[in-house]
Protein backbone atom coordinates (compact mmCIF):
# COMPACT_ATOMS: atom_id res chain seq x y z
CA UNK A 1 0.00 0.00 0.00
CA UNK A 2 0.99 3.67 -0.97
CA UNK A 3 1.83 5.65 1.43
CA UNK A 4 2.26 10.12 0.92
CA UNK A 5 5.17 11.73 2.51
CA UNK A 6 4.92 15.45 2.39
CA UNK A 7 8.28 16.88 2.15
CA UNK A 8 8.53 20.84 2.11
CA UNK A 9 11.43 23.25 1.26
CA UNK A 10 12.12 26.49 2.83
CA UNK A 11 14.68 29.01 2.11
CA UNK A 12 17.10 28.27 4.60
CA UNK A 13 20.77 26.70 3.50
CA UNK A 14 20.53 22.88 3.76
CA UNK A 15 19.05 22.37 0.65
CA UNK A 16 21.75 18.72 0.08
CA UNK A 17 19.95 17.12 3.10
CA UNK A 18 16.57 17.48 1.22
CA UNK A 19 18.17 15.95 -2.32
CA UNK A 20 19.66 13.28 0.34
CA UNK A 21 16.46 12.68 2.13
CA UNK A 22 14.99 12.19 -1.38
CA UNK A 23 16.93 9.95 -2.59
CA UNK A 24 17.46 7.36 0.45
CA UNK A 25 13.65 7.56 0.25
CA UNK A 26 14.45 5.49 -3.01
CA UNK A 27 14.93 2.58 -0.82
CA UNK A 28 10.97 2.74 0.61
CA UNK A 29 9.03 2.27 -2.78
CA UNK A 30 6.20 2.06 -0.68
CA UNK A 31 6.34 5.59 -0.05
CA UNK A 32 5.21 8.59 -2.58
CA UNK A 33 7.36 11.70 -2.04
CA UNK A 34 5.47 14.93 -2.56
CA UNK A 35 7.50 17.70 -2.34
CA UNK A 36 6.96 21.17 -2.21
CA UNK A 37 8.97 23.95 -2.63
CA UNK A 38 8.81 27.77 -1.64
CA UNK A 39 10.53 30.31 -4.06
CA UNK A 40 12.84 31.07 -1.66
CA UNK A 41 13.98 27.61 -1.45
CA UNK A 42 14.60 27.59 -5.63
CA UNK A 43 16.75 30.20 -4.83
CA UNK A 44 18.45 28.54 -2.32
CA UNK A 45 18.84 25.54 -3.83
CA UNK A 46 20.73 26.85 -7.21
CA UNK A 47 23.17 28.81 -4.65
CA UNK A 48 23.69 25.17 -2.90
CA UNK A 49 24.54 23.11 -6.03
CA UNK A 50 20.97 21.29 -6.02
CA UNK A 51 19.06 22.73 -8.95
CA UNK A 52 15.40 22.72 -7.96
CA UNK A 53 15.06 20.67 -11.21
CA UNK A 54 16.85 17.39 -9.94
CA UNK A 55 14.79 17.86 -6.81
CA UNK A 56 11.28 17.73 -8.53
CA UNK A 57 13.11 15.05 -10.69
CA UNK A 58 13.22 12.68 -7.70
CA UNK A 59 9.89 12.67 -6.53
CA UNK A 60 6.63 11.78 -7.35
CA UNK A 61 4.42 14.86 -7.03
CA UNK A 62 5.58 18.86 -7.14
CA UNK A 63 3.09 21.11 -5.95
CA UNK A 64 3.13 24.97 -6.48
CA UNK A 65 3.69 26.59 -3.16
CA UNK A 66 0.88 29.40 -3.83
CA UNK A 67 -1.73 26.82 -4.94
CA UNK A 68 -3.35 26.33 -1.00
CA UNK A 69 -6.39 24.81 -2.88
CA UNK A 70 -3.75 21.64 -3.57
CA UNK A 71 -4.14 18.29 -1.95
CA UNK A 72 -2.09 18.81 1.14
CA UNK A 73 -3.93 21.85 2.25
CA UNK A 74 -6.89 19.18 3.19
CA UNK A 75 -6.80 17.18 6.09
CA UNK A 76 -8.67 14.63 3.90
CA UNK A 77 -5.26 14.31 1.54
CA UNK A 78 -4.14 11.22 4.03
CA UNK A 79 -0.17 11.21 4.66
CA UNK A 80 2.21 9.78 6.51
CA UNK A 81 3.59 13.20 7.48
CA UNK A 82 5.56 16.16 6.27
CA UNK A 83 9.20 17.25 6.79
CA UNK A 84 10.15 20.41 5.78
CA UNK A 85 14.18 20.51 5.33
CA UNK A 86 15.58 23.10 5.72
CA UNK A 87 13.01 24.36 7.87
CA UNK A 88 13.57 28.58 8.15
CA UNK A 89 12.83 30.44 10.88
CA UNK A 90 10.28 32.34 8.72
CA UNK A 91 8.90 29.01 8.32
CA UNK A 92 8.87 27.77 12.11
CA UNK A 93 7.48 31.61 13.07
CA UNK A 94 4.52 30.99 10.51
CA UNK A 95 3.69 27.14 11.54
CA UNK A 96 3.98 28.38 15.70
CA UNK A 97 1.61 31.30 14.76
CA UNK A 98 -0.79 29.47 12.25
CA UNK A 99 -0.22 32.16 9.60
CA UNK A 100 -0.81 29.53 6.54
CA UNK A 101 -0.23 32.16 3.82
CA UNK A 102 0.81 29.58 1.41
CA UNK A 103 0.92 25.71 0.43
CA UNK A 104 4.14 24.96 2.69
CA UNK A 105 2.48 26.59 5.96
CA UNK A 106 -1.55 24.93 5.55
CA UNK A 107 0.15 21.71 4.51
CA UNK A 108 2.47 22.46 8.17
CA UNK A 109 -0.86 23.59 9.72
CA UNK A 110 -2.92 20.12 8.42
CA UNK A 111 -0.44 17.75 9.33
CA UNK A 112 -0.36 19.24 12.75
CA UNK A 113 -4.55 19.41 13.49
CA UNK A 114 -4.54 15.68 11.83
CA UNK A 115 -2.20 14.48 14.56
CA UNK A 116 -0.22 13.35 12.18
CA UNK A 117 4.22 13.32 12.43
CA UNK A 118 6.12 16.73 11.71
CA UNK A 119 9.18 17.14 11.26
CA UNK A 120 11.16 20.56 11.32
CA UNK A 121 14.77 20.40 10.49
CA UNK A 122 15.49 24.15 11.83
CA UNK A 123 18.12 25.77 10.31
CA UNK A 124 19.65 28.78 12.03
CA UNK A 125 23.31 30.01 13.97
CA UNK A 126 23.17 31.48 15.91
CA UNK A 127 19.45 30.50 17.55
CA UNK A 128 18.39 33.58 18.93
CA UNK A 129 15.53 33.98 22.03
CA UNK A 130 12.77 34.53 19.33
CA UNK A 131 13.91 31.44 17.34
CA UNK A 132 13.59 29.78 20.41
CA UNK A 133 10.52 30.50 21.54
CA UNK A 134 9.27 30.07 18.39
CA UNK A 135 10.86 26.13 18.51
CA UNK A 136 9.75 25.46 21.58
CA UNK A 137 6.12 26.43 20.44
CA UNK A 138 6.48 24.00 17.50
CA UNK A 139 7.53 21.40 19.84
CA UNK A 140 4.60 22.08 22.12
CA UNK A 141 2.04 21.89 19.21
CA UNK A 142 3.10 18.30 18.41
CA UNK A 143 6.17 19.16 15.91
CA UNK A 144 9.44 17.37 16.29
CA UNK A 145 12.55 19.96 15.94
CA UNK A 146 15.48 18.09 14.19
CA UNK A 147 18.52 20.41 13.89
CA UNK A 148 20.88 19.29 11.33
CA UNK A 149 23.72 19.01 14.11
CA UNK A 150 26.96 17.64 13.05
CA UNK A 151 27.88 14.07 15.04
CA UNK A 152 31.29 12.30 14.78
CA UNK A 153 30.77 9.41 16.54
CA UNK A 154 29.92 7.27 13.27
CA UNK A 155 33.33 8.64 12.07
CA UNK A 156 32.65 10.55 9.12
CA UNK A 157 34.45 11.06 6.05
CA UNK A 158 33.02 13.25 3.90
CA UNK A 159 30.45 15.83 4.05
CA UNK A 160 27.78 13.53 2.04
CA UNK A 161 28.76 11.30 5.47
CA UNK A 162 27.77 14.00 7.81
CA UNK A 163 24.68 14.52 5.10
CA UNK A 164 23.23 10.93 5.08
CA UNK A 165 23.02 10.93 9.07
CA UNK A 166 20.86 13.45 9.07
CA UNK A 167 18.90 12.16 6.25
CA UNK A 168 18.39 9.03 8.13
CA UNK A 169 17.39 10.52 11.24
CA UNK A 170 14.96 12.46 9.90
CA UNK A 171 13.65 8.83 8.19
CA UNK A 172 13.82 7.36 11.29
CA UNK A 173 11.23 10.09 12.97
CA UNK A 174 8.94 8.46 10.37
CA UNK A 175 9.47 4.73 11.22
CA UNK A 176 11.92 4.29 8.23
CA UNK A 177 15.09 2.49 8.89
CA UNK A 178 17.39 2.28 6.08
CA UNK A 179 19.67 -0.98 5.60
CA UNK A 180 22.63 0.86 5.40
CA UNK A 181 22.29 3.56 8.54
CA UNK A 182 24.41 3.74 11.01
CA UNK A 183 23.36 2.37 14.43
CA UNK A 184 24.73 3.11 17.51
CA UNK A 185 26.22 -0.02 19.54
CA UNK A 186 27.48 1.44 22.46
CA UNK A 187 31.12 2.24 23.61
CA UNK A 188 34.03 0.28 22.50
CA UNK A 189 34.89 -0.65 26.24
CA UNK A 190 31.03 -1.28 27.05
CA UNK A 191 31.10 -4.26 24.87
CA UNK A 192 31.24 -7.44 26.23
CA UNK A 193 32.62 -10.51 24.20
Amino acid sequence: MMRRLLIGVSGATGVPITRELLRRLAGFPEVEKHLILTEAAERVAEQEGCPPAELKALADAVYENGNRGAGPASGTFPTMGMVIVPCSMKTVAGIASGYSDNLLLRAADVTLKERRPLVLVARECPLGTLHLRNLLEVSRLGAVVLPPMLSYYQHPQTVEDLTRHIADKILRQLGLEPEDAYQWEGMPWEKKD
